[in-house]
């Protein structure tokens, strides 16, 4: 088994997931501690900078690695936040740090196009190896985007793997609510996997534009408000939807400019059912209905969201805590499985998650 730590910062901008598992890279998992760090205020307005500065960049492979103006400070900031973090937590946790064989680096994705083959996520692993002192591996996503992939999601092989250790027989849906939504379909063939719509990101950029909040707590304000359902209806009415998988999206792709005008609870009841109804509609485009749907991520703490999603769903909801698994660590457990497979070269993405042409190796090892 090899002991690695993940480290996943999302497109909610909130701050770092940290955790530790140790695994063969298959079907052997064993979980350690998870914690969180989150980003200053200060951080956060970077990166918002950071994000708005990327979607000027030409979508050019040949150029994703240049860092024009603010991505270059932001680069290094993440990069210091996340050596920062990985001290932090290793002292917290009193974990040697010798015995971390791999770090599964993600960094911050601020520009996502897969039709033009071009995804950027800022953050300097070879800097991390360097201050962390342990193998780092990084920029999963490069080559299937290169391949012809989608390059998301990533997490499927992991959830995959969670799945089918915990027994189910029947189909079972694992959606994440980061930013993005994504699904992955468990049955008895490979997984299925996509971007379902937006998940957290436009609701806390509302709450931010709007009220200075970092996002909707507990999904307190969704609750207070009405859905506008004709605007509901024109926002789902997106090509997007329809599109079948595999498919993937930018934090940007959608915009909250049709409930812009609305009172602060209304808009943010509205966005909050566009995620519900969005991920609700991307079950509907699987080979059959689940038997359950887990629900990981930060959406899980929207109690509106989940409450919304239990009158949609055609099936069963449980948070993945229930099942003993961890909500708000997944993504940065997959992480680190996803750097156990870097070392074992297996690989990270599939025909049926990415629409790669075949099962592919992805990321980048880097020795301190």
């Amino acid at each position: 088994m090899i002991r690695a730590l993940g480290l996943m910062s999302g497109t909610s901008l909130d701050g770092i997931d940290v955790a530790v598992i140790a695994t063969d890279g298959a079907a052997d998992v064993m979980p350690g501690p998870a914690r969180s760090f989150a980003y200053s205020d200060d951080d956060r307005a970077l990166l918002r900078a950071a994000l708005a500065a990327a979607e000027g960049l030409p979508a050019d492979p040949a150029t994703r690695a240049a860092r024009p103006g603010v991505l270059s400070e932001a680069e290094a900031r993440v990069t210091l936040r996340h050596a920062e973090a990985v001290r932090d937590f290793l002292a917290a946790e009193s974990i040697d740090p010798a015995s971390i064989d791999v770090i599964g680096f993600h960094g911050q994705t601020v520009i996502h196009r897969p039709d033009a083959h071009f995804t950027v996520q800022i953050g300097d692993g070879a800097a991390l190896a360097r201050e962390t002192g342990r193998p780092v591996a990084f920029d999963f996503r490069a080559a299937d985007v290169a391949a012809g992939g989608q390059g998301a999601p990533l997490v499927p092989i992991y959830h995959s793997a969670l799945v089918k250790a915990a027994g189910f027989d029947e189909a079972v849906v694992v959606v994440n609510v980061g930013g993005v939504a994504n699904l992955t379909y468990v049955d008895d063939g490979p997984p299925i996997a996509f971007d379902t719509g937006p998940g957290n990101a436009l609701i806390d950029d509302m709450m931010f534009s709007r009220a200075g909040e970092k996002m909707d707590i507990g999904g307190t304000t969704a609750a207070e408000g009405k859905i506008d359902f004709t605007a509901l209806a024109e926002m789902l009415a997106h090509p997007y939807f329809a599109l079948p998988p595999p498919k993937s999206l930018d934090r940007n792709a959608f915009s909250s400019s049709r409930v812009a005008n609305l009172p602060l609870p209304d808009a943010v009841a509205t966005l909050t059912a566009l995620t519900a109804h969005s991920i609700v509609r991307g079950i509907d485009l699987l080979p059959k209905e689940p038997k359950l749907v887990v629900l990981s991520g930060g959406g899980v703490h929207n109690l509106t969201l989940r409450w919304q999603l239990m009158q949609l769903l055609p099936c069963g909801l449980v948070t993945a805590d229930r099942l003993g698994w961890s909500a708000d660590a997944m993504e940065a457990q997959a992480f680190a499985y996803l750097a156990v497979r870097r070392l074992k070269n297996l690989p990270i993405t599939f025909p049926t998650t990415t629409g790669v042409a075949q099962p592919l190796e992805g990321g980048r090892l880097l020795i301190a």
